[in-house]
């Protein structure tokens, strides 16, 4: 007996001890650096340990990342003995605010059905008791025509009013019950995001000395990006245009980042690394005429004959925090200098609340200076501080080898939601040169470009741009800054002011028999105005056929003053347009083939 008695006391002690060892500390996250695909989450969990080995559960991480990614970095008392993540699957998920609000709509419909339906019964029950006294008895039998019409106007206007109401009360109960539909919808869609669980490590640990430990966690989360898009702001053709880099950031990750400090990463993780090998090249045929088509668009923007004009190089320029020199002898220490914040006059208590973090650029006046702006008050000086005004105030960029970081100094708010937040990173002035361009055989309209050199400095990535030209939304564009060209050409919409007109002239045009060939001459005359006040540069383009079979003979007999590529049959006009010119360029090619055969001309 007492054998069992000291058997049962030891398994109670062990079990006692087990569950003591394991201990549970939740993570909070500190930083995030969202790459094109998946975010690299950094967090720290603090937890009161014991001496020797147990069990460390860390709660409130993605559920869904890179086993392969986890790092976690412990203090030099501790000793990490095994990792191991897992879903928690018993601990309920919080409800966004988003499910808290389609669940409270559903549930006020639902009421409003009730209180409907509860109508409708009242209703249906009048119409029942209206009915079952429609029946003239007793001593209503002697009742005179007048009076018994009297009484049928009652029945029917009476009848008429609750059967209109049923009919209302029932319409109600209609739109209700389809809200209720699209309420469920919502809802199902909302539950359906990356939120139902949340992630755990579990930890196995040699502790050496008790004590209150940190530990820093990151790893790879996979439900996360951001893309890259602009908007493209042209004030007048006469000033830069400003390219505002903005991004769209979504992450589904399975916890919300609240007050969370961003960058965002050009880089993508998870790549092989592996370099490119060399495989046999095998020759082949292929047709000429869909690679003329294919080179044709691929150098439809081409800047070959762009303008030699100099551009001034893109600068971008940023401020930092400076701090008052205490020392400065220039400032009479008997009394303070006034501080000018934004343009408006601040005591120096007021001043001290700020937090230097939101401060764009800070100068200080000497008296002289100071006194000549702020008046008397100003004969110490004054320090006149500028605030940051929007987001792309607090992002720093910095040009990594690998890649560029964007970092946001303030503290970030993106739900798990799967829904994009948009966030500005950067606002650029950007030197151009303003043309407009046109092929007139394929569309008769101009387009308005902007070349811009040395964008290569800009930091820029493939993305769609909205267009805002002199104040009006033009339309969408494409930055694609990975070209190995000098100049990048961003199309900034249709400007109808410039006219452009091409024909084909009968009277210049002709059709020979050359023996067994046919000789046909072709001459297009192709108009262009510009209806604008102001001159433009026009890049017009137009092309004759080449031929890779030598039945077949093409020769370009005037190329009307065009830089010619022979090898594309593309021509190139660069035509200076005064206000309200016009000029008119003409070119003729003749084709040479078997007159018995059909050309595709």
């Amino acid at each position: 007996m007492k054998k069992k008695m000291l058997v049962w006391m030891f398994v109670a002690f062990a079990s006692t001890a087990k569950a003591e060892d394991k201990v549970t500390v939740p993570a909070t996250l500190k930083t995030v650096t969202i790459y094109r695909s998946g975010a690299e989450m950094n967090h720290i969990a603090s937890a009161t340990l014991k001496p020797g080995n147990s069990e460390l559960i860390i709660d409130n991480i993605s559920n869904k990342i890179d086993i392969n990614s986890i790092q976690v970095k412990a203090p030099a008392a501790v000793t990490i003995m095994g990792v191991e993540f897992s879903n928690n699957y018993l601990v309920s998920a919080e409800k966004t605010p988003r499910i808290k609000m389609l669940e409270d709509s559903l549930e006020t419909v639902r009421n409003k059905i009730s209180r409907i339906d509860l109508a409708i019964s009242n209703t249906g029950k009048l119409i029942d008791v209206l009915n079952a006294n429609r029946d003239i008895k007793g001593t209503q039998t002697g009742l005179s025509v007048s009076e018994l019409m009297k009484l049928m106007d009652y029945y029917k206007a009476k009848l008429s009013e609750l059967q209109d109401d049923l009919l209302q009360q029932n319409a109600k109960k209609d739109k209700e019950k389809e809200l209720i539909i699209k309420l469920q919808s919502q809802l199902k869609e909302e539950q359906s995001k990356n939120v139902a669980t949340s992630g755990r490590l579990i930890l196995q640990l040699s502790v050496a000395t008790a004590g209150k430990f940190d530990f820093n966690i990151s790893y790879i989360a996979q439900n996360a990006f951001w893309t890259p898009y602009y908007d493209i702001r042209v004030e007048s053709t006469d000033k830069p245009l400003k390219v505002i880099q903005k991004a769209k950031i979504n992450q589904s990750t399975g916890i919300d980042w609240k007050q969370v400090k961003l960058s965002l990463s050009t880089s993508v993780p998870s790549q092989w690394g592996d370099a490119p090998i060399l495989s046999q090249w095998f020759l082949g045929y292929i047709d000429p005429v869909n690679v003329m088509n294919k080179d044709l668009m691929r150098n439809s923007i081409s800047m070959r004959g762009a303008s030699s004009a100099k551009m001034e190089e893109v600068v971008v320029v940023g401020y930092g925090t400076r701090r008052i020199d205490d020392e400065d002898k220039d400032i009479e220490k008997a009394t303070k200098p006034i501080y000018v914040v934004n343009g408006s006059i601040m005591d120096e208590n007021e001043f001290a609340k700020i937090n230097p973090s939101s401060i764009k650029s800070m100068e200080k006046l000497k008296s002289n200076a100071a006194t000549a702006l702020y008046g008397s008050r100003a004969n110490a000086g004054a320090v006149v501080v500028t605030l940051k005004s929007g987001l792309e105030d607090y992002v720093s960029v910095a040009d990594n080898t690998m890649d560029v970081t964007f970092d946001i100094s303030i503290p970030f708010d993106v739900p798990t939601n799967g829904k994009e937040q948009t966030a500005t990173i950067q606002s650029l002035e950007v030197p151009a040169n303003y043309k407009h361009y046109s092929v007139p055989k394929l569309d008769k309209d101009a387009y308005l470009l902007a070349q811009v050199k040395g964008w290569e400095k800009l930091n820029l990535l493939p993305g769609n741009a909205n267009i805002i030209f002199e104040g009006t939304y033009v339309g969408k564009s494409f930055i694609d800054p990975n070209s190995v060209q000098d100049t990048l050409s961003l199309t900034l919409g249709r400007d109808k002011r410039v006219a452009i007109k091409r024909d084909k002239l009968i009277d210049y045009s002709s059709v020979k028999f050359l023996g067994s060939n046919k000789l046909q001459k072709f001459t297009y005359e192709i108009t262009v105005k510009n209806n604008k006040n102001e001159a433009t540069n026009v890049l017009l383009k137009d092309q004759f056929p080449t031929s890779t079979n030598k039945e077949i003979e093409v020769e370009l007999l005037d190329g009307g003053g065009a830089e010619i590529n022979k090898d594309l049959g593309v021509l190139n006009w660069q035509l200076q347009l005064a206000a309200n010119e016009t000029k008119k360029v003409r070119f003729t090619y003749s084709v040479k083939y078997p007159k018995d055969r059909t050309v595709n001309l």
